[in-house]
């Protein structure tokens, strides 16, 4: 690597132990690093501006404003009581119920919309119960990479890699990787509901003031529910339908925040722009550029082509390598830029005569995915809910996560292992 490979490691590397450490926020840091990458000369602006991946902005900024609107009627306070009361106000089974929602909406949603949509609802069901928020937070967001995993509408490496690769379709992506997923998910909320089952525990009073609700009272503001709901329904047709009518995610978040913002006026228009969590829109901004600046200088090309020369195209070692590599990576840098840089490497390895590249297509789609996991910056899901989790003042700290994260990501990369080694190689 030369001088400006280095320079931009090695800055990569100081603003990544100052988000860890947290002496300064992470978005103050994500951004001054960016700054410094353009003032070094290792990009430009125009070059910094154009690895900003605004499809991921538009997206969170779209679903934002929708989710702000939404929460006006009081309908995740609704499914918060409703929920609650299902399970009889059992902090654990809360969980276990949060849980499965947040993995199910992810396979279909993109993760970044489900959990703009299920977080309120924790909020409001933990004020209630007053027990730890950070379980059902933690879980959610695990759940919503594992989710995301197992169609190729749920995570963005795999849309990526279904556009790249046609022979991959959707019903491919449900085959291969819905199984293997479903299972990852039980496993690891059987994991965590033994881990925290000690801290939910809430006092009886509580749960008979719980169960005493009603959860039709929640809602205030009917016609705004219809016109919030029905907008909903429309983005998210528009998510399943968007290669078919050929817009983008955000476009289609965008749009239907547009629509929102015309049906119900100016008063929400100022109301939504203020909750969108602006201190995570921009520290996507310089994490992007940050990454950028390890693409531009050929550090990740580097990193992932010296990887792939010590598998000599053996369909097997290059499979379990390319597993573990975007597994890791996809822990520590965003796994969108990685994933963009590994698909053309392996379709090149298929033209130079890998036998089956199927298996190697499908372990970077796992890798990517569950890798995420790994640390508080490794998936889009995380630092959104980091944001709102410090807008609700509680904490939820990059090393926390990490705590909790990392161990169970290698977990689920293992158990990914076994299944693509005796699925696809043995």
């Amino acid at each position: 690597m030369n001088e400006q490979a280095w320079l931009a490691l090695g800055l990569f590397v100081i603003v990544y132990a100052f988000i860890i450490t947290e002496k300064i926020h992470r978005t103050l840091a994500a951004l001054l690093g960016a700054l410094v990458m353009i003032v070094f000369g290792i990009l430009d602006q125009e070059t910094a501006i154009h690895h900003i991946d605004f499809n991921t902005l538009g997206l969170l900024i779209g679903m934002m404003i929708i989710v702000a609107i939404t929460a006006e009627t009081g309908l995740f306070n609704y499914i918060a009581i409703w929920s609650a009361k299902k399970a009889k106000g059992s902090p654990l089974k809360i969980l276990l119920i949060f849980s499965a929602i947040t993995a199910v909406g992810s396979a279909f949603l993109d993760n970044v919309t489900t959990v703009l949509l299920i977080v309120p609802v924790t909020f409001s069901i933990t004020r209630r119960l007053q027990v730890p928020a950070f379980p059902y937070l933690i879980s959610e967001v695990l759940m919503s990479n594992i989710g995301g995993t197992a169609t190729m509408i749920g995570d963005p490496p795999n849309i990526m890699i279904g556009s790249a690769v046609k022979e991959l379709t959707f019903n491919a992506f449900i085959a291969n990787l819905t199984a293997i997923s479903g299972l990852i998910a039980i496993v690891v909320m059987l994991i965590l509901a033994g881990l925290y089952r000690k801290q939910l525990k809430a006092n009886e009073a509580a749960r008979v003031r719980l169960m005493a609700l009603n959860e039709r009272d929640e809602i205030t503001d009917v016609r705004l529910l219809v016109q919030s709901l029905s907008v909903l329904a429309l983005t998210i047709a528009g998510f399943f339908l968007h290669q078919t009518i050929h817009l983008e995610s955000a476009s289609v978040a965008l749009i239907g925040a547009v629509l929102l913002l015309l049906m119900t006026g100016e008063r929400q228009l100022e109301r939504a722009l203020m909750k969108i969590e602006w201190p995570t829109i921009f520290f996507f901004i310089g994490l992007f550029v940050l990454v950028g600046g390890l693409v531009e200088t050929g550090v990740i090309d580097a990193i992932a082509s010296k990887a792939m020369d010590m598998t000599g195209g053996d369909v097997a070692k290059t499979s379990l390598l390319v597993l573990w590599l975007s597994a890791l990576a996809s822990a520590f840098v965003d796994n969108i830029p990685f994933v963009a840089t590994m698909i053309p490497m392996i379709k090149e390895m298929g033209e130079l005569g890998l036998a089956n590249p199927e298996p190697v297509w499908w372990s970077l789609a796992l890798g990517a995915c569950l890798g995420g996991n790994g640390t508080l910056i490794g998936a889009s899901a995380n630092v959104i809910v980091a944001g709102l989790a410090d807008h609700e003042g509680h904490d939820f700290s990059f090393m926390r996560f990490l705590k909790i994260g990392f161990p169970l990501m290698i977990l689920t990369v293992i158990m990914a292992t076994v299944y693509v080694f005796f699925r696809y190689l043995a």
